[in-house]
């Protein structure tokens, strides 16, 4: 199975880089040729455009919820974020856009996706390490994606 493991985030803009820092320790880990891992700092769609051609994906970035807890970790699926559809700036488009736009267009996305998102503490200030709570939740996040991916990828 093609997998894309995508790490999101702005890295020098403290925890929102969690999904940066967790694809820099995967990429010692990772050892499987259908598996790839990758960062980017932009969402919407190229967002779209990093997904295409893949039968899996596995997401790591930055989350703020009004009840959340600094370093909790959440698995989700994309349908997690079905609410917030059509919420995007006018500039660009949001996560759930994107996927629809995506299957409208019949963009090869995959069938499957997982969103590890780390509830963060500091998304504005400058800084290339993160929070220490967040910081703390890079291990636990890189073994837990190496679960999801299985013991044949793992080194």
């Amino acid at each position: 199975m093609k997998t894309l493991v995508l790490g999101l985030g702005n890295p020098i803009l403290s925890d929102d880089g969690i999904g940066v820092c967790v694809a820099r320790e995967l990429e010692n880990r990772i050892d499987g040729q259908d598996v790839k891992v990758e960062e980017i700092g932009a969402g919407g769609l190229a967002l779209l455009h990093e997904l295409a051609g893949y039968d899996r994906a596995i997401i790591i970035d930055a989350i703020q919820t009004r009840d959340g807890e600094v370093g909790q970790v959440y698995r989700l699926g994309p349908e997690a974020f079905d609410s917030t559809r059509h919420a995007g700036s006018p500039h660009d488009i949001n996560f759930a856009t994107a996927l629809e736009l995506g299957k409208r267009l019949g963009v090869p996305l995959p069938r499957q996706i997982v969103i590890f998102a780390v509830e963060v503490e500091d998304v504005t200030t400058f800084s290339e390490r993160c929070t220490p709570k967040v910081e703390q939740t890079i291990p636990v996040v890189t073994d837990m994606v190496v679960q999801e991916l299985g013991n044949d990828h793992s080194s």
